[in-house]
């Protein structure tokens, strides 16, 4: 019985190859730590716009604004934890405007010029905060209703009685449907880049040893399909690699900004994201080499691998454009499906039997375009003299 080590299949060789070269690539180095940064930095950025407290200045020239401003205060406190309203005292309306000019206050509330229209006005430089405006205008309008109420010599509390109203939301989770839309917009984009950026690679690498008539010498080796093979599985692995980590940071950013109900809602999103760009991607890696195998140069790319950016752009474009109903039959076709079924579960839920159709369609286009791919890229790679149209090349494949 002998215990000699089987020989290593030439595809993985080649696989091992492309994974080796391109992860010692200084580009993809800087590439990846790009994304990484962008994807920490917008969830940074999304933390703090969202829960930014406010702090804004008053000018006041009497002591009943100066406690306008500080109910107002509270008032934004409960809207916002952490914001708050400061009153700043000045001698004359005169001075507190030309603060306001100077840019030393965010407004002032000073006695209405036009008592017929108010009690006071708010005034501000260029524009007024809406939240500040609102605010000042909620608090001076209760001020003033207390005032007047007093005068009068009625209860203000029997007044108001009744007048309460309740929140009843029938669906609560309408409130973070725009967080779940960014959030699929967000992964549309990083799909879209990467599978344009790794199916380059495969069309790069085909044409650059085609050019270099390396070629030749791999032909002269292994078999042309196990090239492919390597080829796909190599760049395949990588593509997931890139997404895996991405999506990883993007999951540990959320919980690190204490984005815990967002994260819920998109995490299945995610999870799935990673199985259908896999599908999609390995669907169209095999037309990425074949882009590459019908040109001759370099050059050539820019024509050879239009209709794999085509594939690529038209369902982005309609991720981000589309309507509902386009969205759900676009989320069933293959290839398509790959960049827009994450896009409706991190929208809401989507019901299994499509999910099943998706992931069905992208395995059977898998087998096709794959088959199709590996028969054009064996009659094609060697003809290294001219590009070869795909009408010839499908010619050739018969």
């Amino acid at each position: 019985m002998s215990n000699a080590p089987q020989p290593v299949p030439a595809w993985r060789i080649v696989a091992e190859r492309e994974i080796s070269t391109k992860v010692r690539a200084r580009s993809f180095q800087i590439s990846l730590l790009v994304m990484v940064f962008a994807i920490a930095a917008l969830i940074v950025l999304f933390s703090v716009l969202g829960d930014r407290p406010s702090d804004d200045t008053v000018a006041v020239i009497d002591e009943p604004a100066a406690q306008i401003v500080t109910g107002a205060s509270t008032i934004a406190a409960d809207v916002q934890a952490g914001s708050s309203i400061t009153s700043k005292q000045f001698p004359s309306a005169e001075a507190a405007e030309q603060a306001v000019r100077d840019g030393e206050v965010d407004a002032a509330l000073l006695p209405a010029r036009d008592p017929s229209s108010g009690t006071y006005d708010v005034v501000g430089d260029s524009d007024i905060g809406s939240s500040l405006s609102q605010h000042l205008s909620s608090a001076a309008s209760a001020a003033v209703l207390e005032s007047n109420a007093a005068a009068a010599d009625v209860d203000l509390d029997e007044l108001r009685a009744g007048t309460q109203t309740e929140e009843r939301l029938l669906d609560p989770d309408a409130s973070a449907s725009d967080q779940r839309q960014v959030a699929g917009v967000v992964f549309v984009i990083l799909f879209y880049i990467t599978a344009i950026t790794f199916g380059m690679t495969i069309a790069q690498s085909v044409v650059q040893e085609k050019e270099s008539r390396v070629v030749e010498i791999l032909v002269a080796a292994i078999p042309v399909r196990a090239l492919l093979w390597g080829k796909v599985v190599g760049t395949t692995i990588l593509a997931m690699g890139q997404i895996i980590v991405l999506s990883a940071v993007a999951v540990a950013g959320l919980a690190v900004a204490g984005k815990t109900e967002l994260l819920s809602l998109v995490a299945p999103a995610v999870g799935w994201g990673v199985v259908f760009f896999a599908l999609g991607f390995v669907a169209l890696a095999g037309l990425w080499a074949v882009a590459g195998s019908v040109a001759s140069r370099t050059e050539d790319l820019q024509s050879t691998t239009m209709p794999g950016q085509i594939l690529l752009f038209v369902p982005y474009l309609l991720a981000v454009t589309g309507g509902e109903a386009v969205k759900t039959v676009v989320s069933m076709v293959p290839i398509g499906s790959a960049m827009m079924m994450p896009v409706r579960l991190a929208e809401g839920a989507v019901p299994g039997w499509q999910l099943a159709v998706a992931v069905a369609g992208n395995l059977v286009a898998i087998v096709v375009l794959v088959r199709l791919a590996a028969r054009i890229y064996q009659r094609t790679l060697m003809k290294t003299e001219r590009k070869i149209s795909y009408k010839e090349a499908f010619t050739l494949a018969e």
